[in-house]
C-alpha cells in the first residue's frame, strides 16, 4: 500500500468514532404536552417541580389509548403521578383554554380532557396532523375547586396516546 493510502486509511479510521460520537441524538419518542396551563411535566421541564429525567422530555409521555396516569403508564415518569409534589396549581374560570405543543406531529383522532376522572371535553382530530401549537377551550360545567385535569392526545394511526395533566383551580 502506498503511503497516501495508508495516511487515508488511518485518518478514516481515526475520524470514524469522533463522528459517532458527534452525532447529534434525539429522543426517539419526542411528541407532545400541554405548555399552557403548565402541565406538570412543562413545570418539571422549567425546573419548577424536581422529578427526574421527564425534565428533559416533557414531550415523551406516551402509552397506549384509554390510560388514567399522568406518566401514561411509563415507569420512569412515575413522579408525575405523585400527587404530593409541590405541583403549581393554576387558577382558571369555568371556561379555559389548553394549549398543546408539539415536536413531533402525529395524525390525530382526537384530543380528550379529564378533570378528576369525568370526561368534560372531547374535540375532533379528523385523522389531521395538528400544527405546531393547537388551543382547546375546555368549559368545566359545574366543576368548582380545584381539579386535577388529564388531557390526552389520541393518535390516529397507531395504538398510543399521549398525556399530560395540569393542576387548576376552577373559580
Amino acid at each position: 500500500m502506498n503511503k497516501k493510502r495508508k495516511l487515508a486509511a488511518s485518518i478514516g479510521a481515526g475520524i470514524a468514532p469522533l463522528l459517532v460520537l458527534t452525532m447529534s441524538v434525539s429522543p426517539a419518542s419526542a411528541h407532545g404536552y400541554v405548555s399552557s396551563p403548565p402541565s406538570r411535566q412543562a413545570q418539571c421541564a422549567a425546573g419548577t417541580v424536581d422529578c427526574g429525567p421527564i425534565k428533559w422530555e416533557p414531550q415523551s409521555v406516551e402509552g397506549p389509548k384509554g390510560l388514567t396516569s399522568c406518566s401514561g403508564g411509563n415507569s420512569q415518569f412515575a413522579d408525575l403521578d405523585d400527587d404530593s409534589k409541590p405541583w403549581k396549581v393554576t387558577p382558571v374560570q369555568s371556561t379555559q383554554d389548553f394549549t398543546w405543543r408539539f415536536t413531533a406531529r402525529h395524525a390525530t383522532a382526537n384530543f380528550q380532557y379529564f378533570a378528576n376522572g369525568q370526561k368534560v371535553a372531547e374535540i375532533d382530530g379528523h385523522g389531521a396532523q395538528p400544527p405546531a401549537e393547537v388551543t382547546h377551550s375546555v368549559n368545566f360545567g359545574s366543576l368548582k375547586g380545584q381539579q386535577k385535569v388529564l388531557a390526552v392526545w389520541n393518535i390516529a394511526d397507531t395504538a398510543n396516546a399521549f398525556y399530560a395533566c395540569i393542576d387548576v383551580n376552577v373559580g
